[in-house]
């Protein structure tokens, strides 16, 4: 997949800074919606081609991005306590992104009186909530950076997150995550004129920002510790959240961004002076994650990914949000068969 055919041009968002300092500003009042308002108010070797189609692993032969033991409850079991609490609760709480264009942001030139978060992980947890509570509006969206995902899992601020979260064997010790709803893999954004040329000896000596806590760092570590990366790339710069990457790098602060390839492509189309460089070099499997324990929600999300599917829905989000950025072609997106 070409850089070209990665690339959108945004119109009339006057930047990436413009969007940073409008999100910066709505983040202070709205870490919380309302629910009154809740509509309105595996891994590749360097190089490697493309995206990589996975297996469906199950408990006992864990492989980043597959593993997942909790089969589909079969349609309408609304059975179980963690699902009982949130019925009687009349809400869903869900984690989300306020800043990745197309996946969960606001827009800052929509013409309506509150911007609501949109896009593709929006659309999905609006989903969850209409098949359990019946309705797509009864959600709570708390907005939690990079490295608060486990952790508001964990203290119970939320009943799940719907991030752009990759599945990874060492995440499943400290949260449940439900069968894969997108893949994609890490991938190397940098300037147009930069002489970097992916994930390759041309990182040598370059600055590399990820986000922290993100496997997009998890993966430099490990490399530049194996030696698959040059010793001299600097890849200390982490921020809380993706975007704040990007900032750097349009700041001169840093020379390149590691992130997931459907996030970069995004980032690409919001700044005309940036691009992908290379092709991806990991497989990255996104999945809802939950708290460990309780299983009839993990399932009940289960089952709502495999009628996602294949009523349509993930594609009519896909087709509205992604295609865009990453193409009218999805086949190599779409979730494994559950």
């Amino acid at each position: 997949m070409t850089a070209r055919r990665l690339r959108a041009s945004l119109k009339g968002w006057g930047g990436v800074g413009a969007m940073a300092v409008a999100l910066a500003v709505t983040a202070l009042f709205a870490l919380l919606l309302p629910l009154s308002s809740a509509r309105g108010e595996g891994t590749a070797g360097i190089g490697g081609q493309g995206v990589a189609r996975g297996t469906q692993a199950k408990a006992g032969s864990c492989t980043d991005g597959t593993a997942q033991d909790k089969s589909p409850a079969p349609s309408g079991d609304e059975s179980g306590d963690t699902i009982a609490a949130i019925k009687e609760r009349g809400y869903l709480s869900v984690g989300v992104d306020q800043n990745s264009y197309r996946w969960g942001y606001r827009d800052p030139n929509s013409t309506k009186k509150s911007s609501d978060l949109e896009g593709f992980d929006i659309d999905l947890a609006r989903e969850i909530a209409k098949e359990i509570l019946g309705s797509p509006t009864a959600v709570r969206f708390h907005a939690i950076p990079t490295n608060q995902r486990v952790p508001a899992i964990q203290n119970g601020q939320v009943d799940m997150v719907v991030r752009t979260m990759t599945i990874t064997c060492d995440r499943l010790k400290d949260v449940a995550f439900s069968d894969p709803y997108f893949v994609t893999g890490q991938q190397v954004l940098a300037p147009k004129a930069s002489d970097i040329k992916g994930y390759d000896k041309s990182l040598a000596e370059q600055r590399i920002c990820t986000a922290s806590g993100s496997t997009a760092h998890d993966k430099l570590a490990a490399d530049q510790k194996a030696g698959r990366l040059a010793s001299s790339a600097d890849i200390s710069t982490t921020v809380p959240n993706q975007l704040d990457c990007l900032v750097r790098l349009q700041l001169g602060q840093v020379d390149a961004v590691v992130t997931d390839g459907a996030l970069a492509a995004s980032q690409a189309a919001q700044d005309p002076t940036v691009e992908l460089k290379g092709n991806t070099f990991t497989t990255e499997y996104y999945g809802v994650a939950m708290k460990r324990g309780p299983e009839d929600l993990v399932r009940r999300v289960n089952q709502v990914l495999v009628d996602y599917v294949k009523s349509g829905g993930w594609q009519a989000s896909y087709d509205k949000w992604l295609s865009p950025t990453l193409g009218a072609d999805s086949p190599s997106s779409k979730p494994p068969t559950t």
